[in-house]
């Protein structure tokens, strides 16, 4: 009797792309959740270390979202940006006392990508400029200009460009030649790096773009104060920050609420971009902007689902609920106990070569015997964390780096436990 994921999985193949990936040999159908843990349809349970990709932010099922939800389904699903929405209002309100930008404006979308898409759009149009700058090894959405600013081959099909794009170096260090510097030269030499390639540019820039911990490239983590450096070039030209926080956003790094706060900046860049986390699940993302920058289009623009009634209700149900529980302070708790059980791994287990992130965004880089990237053996974990009841995902230039990214409201005892899961499948696959 073929099983339920088999025929599913069959099924999905017969009518999806090719090139829509899944994850695992056998592919697993996510019925259902709760807390921290889900259900396949099959019956097993998993402990989720990963949360749809960094968007399961509070809890899956979380009793409030579903509330706000189920209310505001029982009154309008839908009018667009064309009408007055309460929802959408008090949901920009919050966001926009929360961003840390003067004088924001808010623009909701139904995703990172595009929001990232707008934000070009914005800093392009603003700064009458084509010209973009990006760190090596990004990752910023699957749109054709959020493509055109992704500096990861790996999930760059083409490239054909809307934008000029000249890429810096920021956040990568294994594998570069800058991989041995210790912070401060670090952050020397990519300052550096990006004073060059502005002298080889042709008048003007419109914008950096930038993740604070880049998320589909491994959680590779920038040395703090970095982005301070990059503000003051930036600054002197003239040409606009935007930091993309789609999933360094809402308090998952611990120690601060935008993943741009480590930095130090003399003033909030121009732009942040945002999704994931904010709608728990819902098809929400978005743009604050500096008024100036915001209100520069010179065309009439709409959103038909960008801040719809019901996305907007969840998602400001959801922050609400983050904050009142300080999902912040918990990511900082026990993302330390997390980090220090993996921190463990390094010298230990030869395979494991580094071990980073901030909070719940913890990235384990594998490496072969002579420190080749190892795709192959996080793979083999991959596969081997889910036979062990854990769900984690992988990123980095190569598919070499393990992501650990639970839901901000993870315990203690459920971070022991997905660590000791992690731990035995990776001296397994160092063993192999």
């Amino acid at each position: 009797m073929t099983s339920t994921h088999a025929e599913l999985a069959k099924r999905h193949r017969a009518v999806l792309p090719e090139w829509l990936a899944l994850y695992y040999d056998e592919p697993i159908d996510v019925e259902r959740g709760e807390g921290r843990h889900v259900w396949d349809a099959e019956g097993n349970r998993y402990l989720d270390f990963f949360g749809g990709i960094l968007t399961t932010m509070t809890a899956h099922a979380l009793p409030e979202v579903t509330a706000a939800v189920r209310e505001q389904a029982g009154k309008v699903l839908h009018t667009s940006t064309l009408y007055l929405n309460r929802p959408m209002v008090e949901l920009a309100e919050r966001v926009a006392e929360l961003s840390g930008i003067d004088d924001p404006r808010v623009f909701f979308t139904t995703s990172g990508t595009e929001a990232n898409d707008t934000a070009l759009l914005l800093a392009t149009a603003h700064r009458g400029s084509n010209q973009v700058l990006a760190l090596r090894n990004s990752y910023h959405g699957r749109s054709f200009s959020a493509l055109a600013v992704t500096g990861n081959r790996s999930w760059s099909p083409t490239s054909l460009s809307p934008v000029q794009t000249a890429y810096v170096h920021g956040s990568r260090r294994r594998g570069t030649p800058l991989a041995d510097l210790p912070d401060a030269e670090f952050t020397d030499a990519c300052a550096a790096d990006l004073e060059d390639v502005l002298d080889q540019l042709h008048g003007t820039v419109a914008c950096l773009i930038a993740e604070p911990i880049q998320g589909v490239g491994g959680f590779a983590v920038p040395p703090d104060g970095l982005f301070a450096r990059f503000k003051e070039v930036l600054d002197r030209h003239g040409i606009l920050w935007i930091s993309d926080e789609v999933q360094t956003g809402w308090g998952r790094t611990g120690e601060h609420f935008w993943g741009w706060q480590a930095h130090d900046a003399n003033g909030a860049p121009d732009i942040v971009t945002f999704a994931k986390g904010i709608g728990n699940g819902l098809s929400v993302g978005g743009v604050i902007a500096r008024a100036e920058v915001m209100n520069s289009v010179r065309a009439n623009s709409i959103s038909t689902f960008g801040g719809s009634p019901i996305t907007a209700a969840g998602a400001l149900a959801n922050l609400d609920h983050l904050i009142a529980h300080d999902l912040q302070g918990n990511a900082a708790r026990v993302g330390a106990v997390l980090r220090g059980l993996l921190d463990d791994a390094v010298g230990r287990i030869p395979a494991v070569a580094d071990v980073r992130g901030k909070g719940l965004m913890i990235g384990v880089e594998l490496v072969r015997a002579d420190g080749a990237p190892a795709p192959e053996l996080a793979t083999e974990v991959l596969e081997e964390t889910r036979r062990g009841g854990l769900l984690i995902g992988k990123g980095g230039l190569d598919g070499n780096v393990l992501r650990i990214a639970p839901p901000l409201s993870l315990t203690e005892p459920e971070a022991r436990e997905g660590a000791r899961i992690l731990l035995a499948a990776l001296e397994k696959a160092g063993q192999r």
